[in-house]
């Protein structure tokens, strides 16, 4: 089944979705991705860091993940994040730091 709301890896239009789930430091780092160019360190961050969080690799069309939609999982993966908001913002930390290890 297609749900039209899922595509293959974290798309950012979710992030607005995710923005409000966590304290005021969650909500900035949201921010700053959301109002980044698409191909802008903050938004390439917070995408990798989304995908490496809801296991964007694991999905599939035939998943209920997929089934549900991008938006509800990635819903779903931040409020049941292990650690909370701080291992969240430790997550697009990393996700900053592999991206300037690696290069665009």
């Amino acid at each position: 089944m297609y749900h039209e709301d899922t595509e293959i890896i974290f798309p950012l239009r979710v992030t607005s979705a995710l923005r409000d789930l966590h304290g005021e430091a969650w909500q900035t780092v949201a921010d700053q991705a959301v109002k980044a160019p698409a191909d802008g360190q903050e938004a390439v961050s917070f995408v990798l860091a989304m995908a490496r969080v809801a296991s964007c690799h694991n999905c599939n069309a035939d998943s209920f993940r997929a089934m549900k939609g991008c938006t509800a999982c990635a819903q779903d993966a931040v409020r049941r994040y292990r650690g909370g908001e701080k291992a969240l913002l430790k997550q697009v930390e990393k996700a900053q730091s592999d991206i300037e290890k690696w290069g665009k």
